[in-house]
């Protein structure tokens, strides 16, 4: 059994961020192969279970992340290294795809959080690419990735959630 938890934050403001990617990811995902969401929080997570899979989407905000991870694979009894955790990058270029099966966080906090809860950076992780050096230029981190994504930038999503379905469809392939 595994977890595929992807992140973000909860609420309508946060909506088309680019720290919301990982939850965008997870919904293309499920589009794309007709799969739905429980209606009842579960790991503190919108979550669904299908088949040996357990997908997330925390309700915790991006920082403590972790917490439904762990409340999931506690519950399941799973190890950090069948946890995959799908987030944006901002030191990718934009819809850039990097999957790594362990390392550091990188300085993104939603992959601190896995790490404390966890006790390990062994687990994979695919990065979705969210930089923008021009813009990046003009506003700090923060407000950079709780920023909403420019016109240019929505207009290459599909193709970019398309990427990374094709991506997750490849690491569970891989993986069975």
């Amino acid at each position: 059994m595994r977890i595929i938890i992807g992140l973000g934050n909860t609420g309508d403001e946060y909506d088309l961020t680019r720290h919301n990617l990982g939850f965008m990811a997870l919904d293309y995902y499920f589009k794309v192969h007709n799969l739905s969401w429980q209606t009842n929080l579960k790991f503190h997570s919108i979550w669904a279970k299908h088949d040996d899979l357990v997908f997330l989407k925390p309700q915790t905000f991006y920082n403590d992340v972790g917490l439904a991870a762990k409340t999931c694979a506690t519950f399941y009894k799973i190890s950090p290294n069948n946890i995959l955790a799908i987030c944006d990058d901002f030191n990718l270029e934009f819809g850039q795809l990097r999957f790594r099966e362990k390392g550091s966080s990188g300085g993104n906090n939603g992959l601190k959080s896995l790490e404390r809860h966890l006790h390990t950076t062994d687990f994979p992780r695919l990065r979705i690419g969210t930089n923008n050096l021009e813009l990046r230029t003009k506003i700090d981190d923060t407000n950079f990735v709780l920023g909403r994504f420019t016109p240019e930038e929505r207009e290459q999503l599909p193709q970019i959630l398309l990427n990374t379905t094709s991506r997750l469809d490849q690491f569970l392939s891989e993986s069975v």
